[in-house]
């Protein structure tokens, strides 16, 4: 079993950075591979990054790439979405989840975060 615990969010303006942390209490992180989904009300959930275990390959949806990065420290853990540039259409609750495949599917990913709230206002 693999609890994740999102942190890092909150309200900021346009422009501004926001850094998500996503912590997980398993031994053996390192095998597992991570993505960031988040989801707007009436919204389906939608992709946003993911990581493989060893961090050396990342995927990012084209809404994120160049402003978002998705990178994971295994000796504490943790896996981290660092967002810049941030626009008001990321306004969503951000959730990370741990599966066994990189993968920009949400049925490929077996254990998830509560979530974290981002406000972003104009």
């Amino acid at each position: 079993q693999v609890q994740l615990v999102e942190s890092g969010g909150g309200m900021v303006q346009a422009g501004g950075s926001l850094r998500l942390s996503c912590a997980a209490s398993v031994r053996t992180f390192s095998r597992y591979r991570v993505g960031w989904f988040r989801q707007t009300p009436g919204k389906e959930r939608q992709f946003v990054a993911a990581i493989s275990g060893s961090g050396s390959t990342t995927l990012h949806a084209d809404s994120a790439k160049e402003r978002f990065t998705i990178s994971r420290d295994n000796s504490k853990n943790t896996v981290y979405l660092q967002m810049n540039s941030l626009k008001p259409e990321d306004t969503a609750v951000y959730y990370c989840a741990a599966g066994v495949q990189v993968s920009t599917t949400e049925r490929d990913y077996d254990y998830w975060g509560q979530g974290t709230r981002v406000t972003v206002s104009s």
